[in-house]
């Protein structure tokens, strides 16, 4: 009698089953009207925007350095200040402009006496030229257009900078799209489980938190690549910025890139020395210091000036006279001598102090290059640890949860448990990969700064 009962119970839930297929089915089709609905117009944009992503003009890193160098405005006013340098330097050897004079010599005031025709004085014309020291006017010149040579090193600079934040910005970008896309693949395994928890639901094989959690989910990973589109547009914004572009115009780049970490052959501070752009601008500062002390110990020769006075007197029997006299400056004087002997020795000690200084750069840059280098070394480790080992393991347990979870082996929970575990390793591979970029672009700043 119980096996009966048994197999009564049995064959009406068997007929329940069968009964409740047509409504399993349109339970199955409401989701792919209405929520596929949003998938497929999702689709639908992300295929017109990988559309618009071919037909934006796509720049390489190289591209974007390059027309950085050529573009940006404050690199272009390096260059103008060091022309302005040129003509000043020219200016520099010029004489002063020559000085006439016209008047009376020797003129007795009105009302007064004459007792001779000699005594009325005479119309007097005088001319005067200062005749500076050559050897002042070259040195001159030479300290002046060391200047311009200081202010190209000075563009040098501010182009190593330029170039390092581009580096950042391009690299953040990269790295952005490759969130994106990890992002959208992870999506595509929740909207898997949202479905079978909505197939499930109706027939009280899930519970609905379950559908509830796994859209907000999918909306929280919605958020993320909001976040890094974000990034992306703001990324792009200062790049254009540096290349002296509008801010909104639209470009793509290279996603297909990868960044490189090549060690220097050699890192000693003479080789240091040759590259780095901030030592070659104190080699220009010292040597336009240099320059200055040439230029203020001329100082010690004389100067000269040479003048010439006609005189025609008023008187018709008195002779026409001339004078010509040739003055020369003694600034050996002590008097005068102390102002340039003092500059000349305090720039003798800013020399000094310059070397040291650079001196020490060099020796703080070839410890700070070693330890960078065992930094990304590894960094380099870790990094494929988690690519070819972790990540790789992480996915097999997906696939076997995936798989439990569809032969109704598994919970949500548990499933959920382990797509956010190798969620949160991916990202924290994109974060190291991050952190190894700008490594090495300080690193590569570091060498040539």
């Amino acid at each position: 009698m119980e096996n009966w009962r048994f197999m009564m119970y049995t064959i009406k839930r068997i007929a329940a089953w069968v009964f409740l297929l047509p409504f399993a089915a349109l339970a199955q089709e409401k989701p792919a009207v209405s929520q596929p609905k949003n998938e497929v117009s999702q689709a639908q944009f992300m295929a017109s925007q990988e559309k618009v992503l071919q037909e934006k003009p796509m720049l390489s890193l190289d591209t974007i350095l390059k027309r950085i160098d050529k573009n940006n405005l404050l690199l272009q006013s390096y260059g103008l200040r060091a022309e302005s340098f040129r003509h000043t330097a020219n200016a520099a050897t010029a004489w002063m402009a020559p000085m006439v004079g016209v008047g009376t010599f020797m003129t007795p005031y009105p009302g007064q006496k004459i007792m001779d025709e000699g005594d009325k004085g005479s119309i007097m014309v005088q001319l005067e030229q200062e005749i500076p020291n050559p050897a002042k006017l070259k040195a001159n010149k030479k300290f002046i257009e060391s200047k311009g040579k200081v202010e190209n090193a000075t563009r040098g600079v501010t182009l190593n900078e330029y170039k390092a934040q581009a580096k950042r910005l391009y690299f953040g970008w990269l790295v952005s799209m490759q969130r994106i896309a990890v992002l959208k693949e992870n999506e595509k395994i929740m909207q898997t489980m949202k479905k079978v928890e909505e197939i499930r639901y109706p027939f009280n094989q899930s519970k609905l938190s379950g559908v509830y959690r796994a859209t907000a989910k999918i909306e929280e990973n919605r958020n993320m690549i909001r976040m890094m589109e974000g990034d992306m547009a703001k990324s792009k914004a200062w790049l254009n910025s540096l290349m002296n572009n509008p801010g909104n115009m639209d470009f793509a780049i290279d996603s297909t890139y990868q960044p490189t970490y090549v060690p220097a052959s050699a890192i000693d501070t003479a080789s240091l020395a040759m590259v780095r752009k901030d030592i070659e601008k104190m080699d220009y500062s010292i040597q336009s210091m240099k320059l200055n002390i040439e230029a203020m110990q001329q100082q010690a020769k004389p100067d000269f000036k040479l003048r010439f006075d006609h005189m025609s007197p008023l008187a018709k029997m008195m002779p026409k006279a001339y004078s010509v006299m040739g003055m020369v400056s003694i600034p050996i004087a002590p008097w005068s001598s102390k102002m340039y002997k003092s500059e000349v020795k305090g720039m003798g000690y800013e020399v000094l102090a310059m070397e040291k200084e650079k001196a020490a750069m060099l020796q703080e840059t070839q410890g700070m290059l070693y330890g960078m280098q065992y930094e990304i070394q590894s960094m380099q480790k870790r990094i494929d640890a988690m690519e070819k080992t972790i990540i790789p393991t992480l996915k097999k347990t997906m696939d076997v949860s995936m798989l439990s979870y569809r032969e109704n082996k598994m919970e949500l929970p548990e499933v959920m448990g382990t797509w956010e575990a190798l969620t949160m390793m991916q990202a924290n591979v994109l974060d190291e990969k991050l952190k190894l970029y700008l490594m090495i672009v300080d690193y590569e700043k570091e060498l040539y700064r």
